[in-house]
């Protein structure tokens, strides 16, 4: 990272679009194996993964993250966007201000929830040269729970003449974790949103669809994870990625575990399992 940046450690960036999107660096100690490049889920931001930062550092990884657009404190409005293709192209940015910053450093893609849906479309849609692996935890493929046809096809309409129309996500908090210290601050945490426009969420239900059809198109190695008792999305999606994209998969299904397994109880067991496969996968001795 360039002298500024390693002096802030947060700082704005542009998307392509120009608008700012916010970044959160946390540095190894030594120089890092890998660069782990983390996109979260729908309604949260970055700085809720400060203590798996925490962990991958004493690992050796530099963590860097950013907030969505309309998420965190980055700009755009909350919980819309323009298209399911300006996220990845947010990504894009992302990535080319990490290789500005760490040059010739590998690079492991990581997404979870709508950011595990993000990544794997990425590592599918675009250019996969600048990442090394991805690592999806409990993507949303599907949700775990099929929605009512109508409000798809409302979802669809309202997308065509009012994209920008905002509802409630409708999450239900307590199905994040087991923790209830974890939903508590979830709850209070003033830069978490529910909000969820027509566009978005039917850029997000058609992606993951079209995930799973292409499933046998993904060649980087993949370590794809899910709470088997996960309520918002679907595990039952994650084995069918899995088994449909073949050898380069690592699939871990961690049977009693909700939504959010990095914030479980059992989290020491799921960051163990991430770099275990990141020094066999996303270092540079490999």
């Amino acid at each position: 990272m360039n002298e500024e940046k390693r002096s802030k450690i947060k700082w704005h960036f542009e998307g392509k679009d120009g608008l700012a999107l916010f970044a959160h660096a946390s540095p190894s100690d030594s120089p890092p194996k890998a660069i782990i490049c983390m996109v979260h889920g729908h309604g949260e931001h970055i700085e809720r993964y400060n203590h798996l930062a925490t962990a991958l550092n004493k690992a050796g990884y530099t963590f860097v993250g950013f907030d969505h657009r309309g998420h965190g404190k980055s700009d755009g409005v909350r919980g819309h966007i323009p298209s399911y293709e300006t996220l990845l192209d947010d990504i894009e940015a992302f990535l080319a201000e990490i290789e500005e910053n760490y040059p010739e450093v590998p690079r492991i893609l990581y997404g979870h929830s709508m950011g595990g849906n993000l990544v794997i479309n990425y590592a599918l849609r675009r250019t996969s040269s600048d990442i090394k692996g991805v690592i999806s935890t409990s993507p949303w493929l599907k949700l775990a729970f099929e929605p009512p046809a109508v409000q798809v096809f409302m979802g669809k309409m309202m997308n065509k003449i009012y994209p920008a129309f905002i509802m409630s996500s409708g999450l239900e908090t307590s199905s994040l974790s087991h923790d209830p210290e974890v939903v508590r601050a979830y709850e209070e945490d003033s830069l978490v949103h529910d909000k969820i426009s027509a566009r978005l969420f039917v850029g997000m239900y058609e992606s993951g669809l079209w995930a799973l059809d292409h499933a046998g198109e993904f060649s980087l190695p993949l370590l794809l994870m899910h709470g088997g008792a996960d309520k918002i999305t679907s595990p039952e999606a994650s084995r069918e990625f899995a088994k449909k994209a073949g050898e380069n998969v690592t699939l871990k299904i961690w049977d009693e575990l909700y939504h959010e397994t990095h914030n479980e109880p059992e989290q020491d067991e799921v960051f163990k399992k991430i770099i275990d496969w990141l020094d066999r996968v996303g270092s540079k001795k490999t």
